[in-house]
């Protein structure tokens, strides 16, 4: 009958520790959504230049943003379960029901064990985004711009402005009305329009002005101007009239950043620049060395934090009357923490010191809160009424 009745005992903690498991876990990711989503619906506006500016189609707009949403929500992570965790155990304290277990014989360090698992799991989480999916899916939206195609040049021309949206490409109009443009003035640096005579080479660059013009998707018609070429030294000019004149502007490349940022560069490809210590090629370049440092260290160290985050939470189990271990000072704790990291992570590239710290840091302070969190708990007595 004992056996029996402990048995049950335990398998009764255990539906508790499961329930308090999925809750922590619910909580975490609704705040980490809505956070997440906050902050992409104020980057989504700065993405809106892809269509107005660039003239990318509205699938890349939606596309593009999707991919940097997983750019986004790593950064969100650890205030997320700081959050979730917190308004979990101040639920349970303000309706008493940790009280419940710690009188019915439960020990506070199950419950900080919970914590401490559960953090494991947000880890593993946080490790896995931030290492792996996040570069990817951040890699692949600059290449989905590198490979798209331009829907249309219109939407990147204003009236009395310079657009410079293309490489290497100047335009400016006096006025434009629908596709229909006045007083083009168009500057060709690069060899974007060389076609447009057998006289224009490389070396040359292009200057068209043109009286009226309309645009039509990727091609541009242009009527009663000239066609000014010069070479890079201005030691020859030659001037071309035309009474109309038809652009293919289809191929011309944005100056948008297509090549991946550090960011965007594989975990793998970064951490081979160490062990193999080659700093020569593309991706390990030696002035980029101090920065490739941060980008790890926030990719794989960083998460590590999470789990202290769990135990200093956890003091807010603590019976007592100190100022120290009340409910605010508490938040403050873990809030300075996830400070501290953001601005540590920051110079682990140029000061050693720190980047020992920063590595080593979670693990002493794990140790030090577990060990303080054993002490303050043996010294309470709960007792069965």
């Amino acid at each position: 009958m004992d056996a029996l009745f402990i048995y049950n005992i335990l398998m009764l903690q255990n539906k508790i520790y499961l329930n308090f498991f999925i809750e922590i876990i619910k909580n975490f990711f609704v705040i980490l959504f809505g956070l997440t989503i906050i902050a992409l619906t104020v980057r989504a506006v700065n993405f809106l230049d892809l269509i107005v500016e660039s003239g990318y189609p509205p699938s890349i707009y939606f596309k593009y943003s999707f991919l940097n949403l997983f750019g986004i929500a790593p950064k969100f992570i650890p205030l997320s379960f700081l959050l979730a965790l917190t308004l979990f155990i101040l639920k349970h304290i303000q309706d008493s029901e940790f009280v419940i277990l710690w009188t019915s014989g439960v020990k506070k360090i199950k419950i900080v064990n919970l914590f401490f698992y559960t953090s494991l799991l947000i880890f593993a989480l946080y490790l896995m985004l931030s290492s792996f999916i996040a570069p990817l899916a951040l890699n692949k939206s600059r290449l989905l711009l590198a490979k798209e195609n331009l829907n249309s040049f219109l939407p990147t021309i204003k009236s009395s402005q310079f657009s410079d949206s293309f490489k290497g490409f100047t335009l400016i109009v006096d006025d434009k009305n629908n596709n229909e443009l006045k007083n083009i003035f168009l500057h060709d640096k690069g060899d974007n329009i060389k076609n447009l005579s057998s006289n224009i080479s490389k070396t040359q660059t292009t200057t068209i002005i043109a009286k009226n013009g309309m645009v039509e998707k990727k091609k541009m018609f242009l009527f009663n101007g000239q066609i000014i070429t010069s070479s890079k030294d201005n030691s020859k000019n030659e001037i071309i009239k035309f009474e109309q004149l038809i652009i293919d502007l289809g191929d011309l490349s944005t100056t948008t950043i297509k090549k991946p940022k550090l960011q965007e560069t594989s975990t793998l490809k970064l951490l081979n620049c160490f062990i193999r210590d080659k700093f020569d090629n593309q991706i390990c370049k030696k002035d980029v060395k101090n920065e490739i440092v941060p980008t790890l260290s926030r990719r794989v160290i960083l998460p590590l934090y999470i789990p202290v985050i769990s135990l200093i939470c956890s003091l807010l189990l603590v019976k007592t009357k100190a100022r120290y271990l009340n409910k605010f000072f508490i938040f403050i704790y873990s809030f300075v923490l996830l400070v501290f990291t953001e601005i540590a992570v920051r110079y682990t590239g140029i000061n050693i010191f720190i980047k020992n710290v920063f590595i080593f840091f979670p693990f002493f302070l794990g140790l030090i809160f577990y060990f303080f969190l054993n002490y303050k708990f043996s010294k309470e007595t709960y007792y069965h009424e």
